[in-house]
């Protein structure tokens, strides 16, 4: 049976209803009876997060920290205020206090990279979506990232790689068609630009560019022939 006055069971009732004021006003009241209460501590912080108060947020992880050293939740809340603080330095440092201790965090692999490219430094955050990708061929994070690293480098054909494969893993992020259409813009590459922007594989993109020459017209009117087949099927 669950204890309906639980703490945590409070807690994460309002969390879970978005009631971030009130839950961090309970974990006051908390903290009131223990200053040490870890419970209260490690929920201010996130309630703060979530308030967008990143700066007191980063002072109750520092509390959790200050009992326990190593302490993941904290850690990932203060890396999370960090990066929203743009302080990605610092960020680095918690994501290596926590890779030192679990190297295969993906999510703190996935940070790490982040930091290192917010920081132009786009080489050594390749080194962490590897990682991260070795782990999880699907990371949808790594691949857009690593991506977007190997453009910052101009290795462009490469980055088209990368985002045909987050493509493939979610295909409703739009951001991705634009940005592996720019690339094979900077390529000059304009057949594949424009169907890269229609959300296009690469893998289809010879097909219908040789059926577009088969039929004597633009890779445009073959794309539209193509939806209209498609369609016609359906029906």
């Amino acid at each position: 049976m669950i204890d309906l006055l639980d703490p945590t069971v409070i807690i994460t009732r309002m969390y879970e209803s978005g009631k971030f004021d009130d839950m961090l006003d309970y974990c006051t009241k908390l903290l009131e009876i223990n200053q040490n209460d870890m419970v209260a501590l490690q929920n201010s912080s996130l309630a703060l997060l979530h308030l967008e108060k990143f700066e007191d947020s980063i002072t109750f992880c520092d509390k959790v920290l200050a009992i326990k050293n190593f302490d993941i939740y904290a850690l990932k809340n203060k890396i999370f205020s960090l990066e929203k603080l743009k302080k990605f330095d610092e960020s680095l440092v918690c994501c290596k206090t926590i890779l030192d201790i679990d190297g295969n965090d993906i999510w703190t692999l996935d940070s790490m990279g982040l930091s290192l490219n917010e920081l132009d430094r786009h080489s050594e955050a390749i080194e962490f979506y590897d990682k991260a990708l070795k782990l999880d061929e699907k990371d949808i994070t790594a691949l857009m990232n690593k991506a977007i690293s190997l453009n910052h480098l101009k290795n462009y054909k490469e980055s088209i790689e990368y985002y045909d494969q987050a493509q493939k893993v979610d295909s409703s992020i739009h951001e991705i068609w634009i940005s592996k259409s720019q690339a094979f813009e900077k390529l000059g590459m304009e057949d594949e630009a424009f169907l890269a922007a229609q959300g296009v594989l690469v893998k289809d993109m010879e097909q219908i560019k040789l059926d577009a020459k088969k039929n004597k017209c633009s890779v445009f009117h073959q794309l539209c022939q193509n939806e209209f087949e498609e369609l016609k099927d359906k029906k």
